[in-house]
């Protein structure tokens, strides 16, 4: 029997066709590492084992149905099910470059960490919306590099679209917990509390296909600003002023739009310059005017959803004095 070091959890729910083409690019890996994939089938309706039963032959995979119970405590069963000694979380939109998992080995074996993240990418196959959120998600001039688009290592707080954890790191944790969003962050900083470093591994990407529409974009950021305050409630230290800019961001913009009425041009100015400069950013990076002009739109969809849940999310908690749980029960699985 092979001695398997590094072992794939990927949950899902509903997606078969996700799953397919994410272990297409298991088939394509180079080098002949050691490793085991566990699928965990969420209270599917639309399950994945036919799709995975296609793979048995090329793959050394497991697939396991539960109840549905949200991605977090599927990630936790996946686990506790799994036989390596080191995890890699993946969503089931994502495709793995076919050096991935050298990338992390090479990383590993200089420097151990318990815990580390990836950044997303997009692939050329993409479609330009595709592309166009992958901008407004990954780009230093929009989220500040939080989600891998920067050279910080230490401390970064890892996504679990890529995620990597020790068994001794989960086993010391208890895993993700209950809220989603925010189930990955939150992990991140309850495991700084006990010590284990997190890191950034740039080099090990994934393509991140969200198969989304602008409504569920909306829906998406929204939810990630009302789980920011939770945290910051949960994590006092994790606290930071950059988290209020999609707020100050759509509240100034609203400002400045009003502001021209009274003939006060040079706060609108400033943010026709902001959108310049992120549509050239945009259109350098995929060279495609598409993109750069829908670029523009993800990018305001992603601040003012992000910015009003926030705000809401603060008032409910700081100024209304009520618990997560209470205020955002859809944040929460039970």
């Amino acid at each position: 029997m092979k001695d398997i070091v590094f072992s794939f959890v990927i949950p899902v729910y509903n997606r078969p066709d996700e799953i397919k083409e994410l272990l297409e690019s298991f088939s394509n890996f180079d080098g002949q590492d050691a490793y085991e994939i566990v699928i965990v089938e969420d209270g599917s309706n639309i399950t994945s084992e036919t799709i995975v039963n296609t793979f048995k032959d090329q793959l050394d995979i497991s697939y396991y149905y539960k109840p549905n119970s949200g991605p977090g405590d599927s990630r936790n069963y996946g686990m506790q099910k799994a036989k390596g000694k080191y995890f890699i979380i993946l969503d089931s939109d994502v495709i793995l470059p076919s050096n991935y998992l050298i990338e992390v080995k090479k990383f590993l074996s200089k420097s151990y960490y318990d815990c580390f993240g990836g950044p997303d990418a997009a692939h050329a196959s993409f479609s330009s919306l595709q592309k166009a959120i992958n901008f407004a998600m990954t780009s230093f001039i929009t989220t500040g590099g939080i989600r891998g688009g920067k050279q910080q290592v230490e401390d970064f707080q890892p996504r679990s679209f890529n995620m990597g954890l020790s068994k001794k790191a989960f086993l010391a944790s208890g895993g993700f917990g209950k809220i989603h969003p925010g189930e990955d962050p939150d992990l991140s900083l309850r495991l700084h509390k006990l010590g284990y470093k997190t890191t950034l591994i740039k080099d090990a990407y994934v393509y991140h296909k969200r198969r989304v529409s602008w409504s569920k974009f909306y829906k998406q950021v929204n939810k990630f600003g009302m789980v920011r305050p939770i945290l910051n409630q949960w994590h006092p230290d994790s606290k930071s002023l950059v988290y209020w800019f999609p707020t100050l961001f759509s509240i100034g913009l609203i400002v400045s739009i009003v502001l021209i009425a009274f003939n006060i041009m040079l706060p609108i100015y400033l943010f026709v310059f902001y959108l310049l400069l992120a549509f050239i950013l945009a259109l350098i990076s995929n060279k495609n005017l598409i993109v750069a002009f829908q670029a523009l739109i993800a990018i305001l969809v992603q601040f003012v959803g992000y910015g009003y849940g926030f705000i809401k999310s603060t008032f409910s908690l700081v100024v209304l004095g009520r618990k997560p749980e209470e205020a955002f029960p859809n944040l929460f699985f039970k």
